[in-house]
């Protein structure tokens, strides 16, 4: 291949997806993938789209957010997807795969596609002209530091502290309470929702995340002193004592309990995190507790006993750009309409938002290299509110997100039953994905399966 119509940078799951989609409409694409050439501290071997993690793709359920995240995948013709499914294993209603064999079977399609060239080389920049870039949250140094020159240094992350993350309606307003300090917020009912405690619970709360158990972190992620200082795990705080907790983001000053009229001895803040205020974060509760454990103190929490969590709280290293500020729905850099950026760099979490927004990326630079308007997805689609929502949300508090319910809009009578609920999203969904994918013109290419590879043994 002399000249590329179309640069891919990075061979894990929304690459591949990316280069498979822009070469299945006739590009000419040239993948670049550094390893093995130059490995990274997460990845084992040289395959392209390697699950460095679990080896589960999420729910494969129609009434579940992953689930639906995947039926829209498979309307629109994902690569990821259907090798997914041709090297599955037996995993109750989730879809997980042998992953050797996984990895094996979308690097021996992409290797085998005609439009493509895969070369094993480290890219130091961002290449000039039509490209995306989806090298992930383990992005090299060199790399890292020109795209930082390309969006503005301050507008890249390293490092993930995330907070957990609540439904709304979850949350039980008869035991917390909306007030802004010293009746500050804007609404008139105040902008926060604060979950009281007295001493006993206060203490009981604190003795439980001390005795909780944490997730290790890996030597890379331990190695840059910036991971703690900027955002502090709420357990290493509670290690420096109770005042620390009592007297930092458990403050209760400015705040009194409308039903008793006192100042609670502390107080957990949720902010609102999303437009439709249908998602709240718990403020300053960014944690490295394993899930199991994190879940039941959470539910310590009063008027989080019943909460439905949609992220629970992580920190790991991690390489995002601040979506909200750099990025259209599309995926399309703001300042660059050539270059899409696509995977955990955009701040989209979990494997299959990752395969998904490359298969976006891969359409919309193939339909702007062929004069034609980008595709935004609609919002009530899965894949539309996750692009929505990094590409929306207040660029000041943006963190990444993974697909649940919480981020689409609401339905016009939603069901009381949550199940019939989230049936209804999910319908609504894919007949919005159905009217945009016609109005568009947009074919996906013929289902992977049939022309799959013969599987390793």
């Amino acid at each position: 291949m002399s000249q590329p119509d179309l640069i891919v940078v990075g061979g894990g799951l929304a690459g591949s997806e990316a280069a498979w989609q822009a070469a299945s409409r006739g590009l000419a694409v040239r993948l670049y993938e550094m390893r093995p050439v130059r490995s990274t501290p997460a990845h084992t071997g040289d395959r392209l789209a390697e699950l460095v993690c679990s080896n589960s793709l999420g729910s494969d359920l129609p009434d579940r957010a992953g689930g639906l995240l995947k039926a829209e995948m498979r309307r629109m013709g994902s690569l990821i997807l259907a090798a997914a499914e041709a090297t599955a294993v037996p995993a109750g209603g989730a879809l997980a795969v042998d992953r050797v064999a996984f990895a094996e079977t979308v690097t021996r399609c992409i290797e085998g596609h005609p439009n493509i060239e895969l070369r094993r080389e480290e890219l130091t920049r961002v290449p000039e002209g039509p490209c995306i870039l989806a090298t992930g949250p383990l992005t090299s140094p060199d790399l890292a530091q020109d795209l930082a020159r390309l969006t503005g240094e301050a507008q890249l992350y390293f490092y993930d502290a995330l907070a957990p993350i609540v439904e709304a309606d979850s949350i039980d307003l008869t035991i917390a309470f909306r007030q802004s300090r010293y009746d500050r917020g804007e609404q008139a009912d105040g902008d926060y929702i604060n979950c009281p405690m007295d001493r006993e619970t206060f203490e009981a709360f604190y003795r439980a995340l001390l005795e909780a158990e944490r997730i290790p972190l890996r030597d890379f992620e331990d190695e840059d002193e910036r991971f703690f200082s900027g955002c502090m795990p709420i357990e290493a705080i509670a290690e420096r004592g109770e005042r620390a907790l009592a007297f930092g983001p458990m403050r209760p000053v400015g705040l009194r309990d409308p039903r008793s009229g006192q100042r609670p001895h502390a107080v957990v803040q949720l902010r609102q995190d999303n437009v439709a205020g249908s998602l709240y974060n718990l403020v300053g509760f960014q944690t490295n507790l394993r899930w199991g454990d994190q879940e039941r103190v959470l539910r310590m929490i009063p008027g989080l006993a019943n909460a439905e969590f949609v992220r629970l709280g992580q920190m790991h290293r991690n390489t995002f750009v601040n979506s909200p500020r750099l990025l259209a729905p599309s995926l399309a850099f703001k300042a660059r309409p050539e270059l899409f950026l696509a995977g955990q760099i955009t701040g989209i979490e979990g494997y299959a938002g990752n395969a998904a927004s490359g298969l976006l990326a891969g359409v919309n630079a193939a339909r702007h290299l062929a004069g034609e308007p980008s595709v935004t997805l609609p919002e009530e689609t899965m894949l539309g509110a996750l692009c929505h929502y990094i590409t929306a949300c207040d660029p000041e508090r943006f963190q990444p997100m993974k697909s649940n319910f919480g981020i689409l809009p609401t339905l016009d009578l939603p069901p009381r039953q949550k199940a019939l609920r989230y049936q209804a999203y999910a319908e609504r969904a894919l007949a919005a994905l159905e009217r945009c994918m016609q109005a568009a013109g947009w074919s996906p290419i013929p289902t992977l399966v049939q022309s799959m590879p013969e599987q390793p043994a």
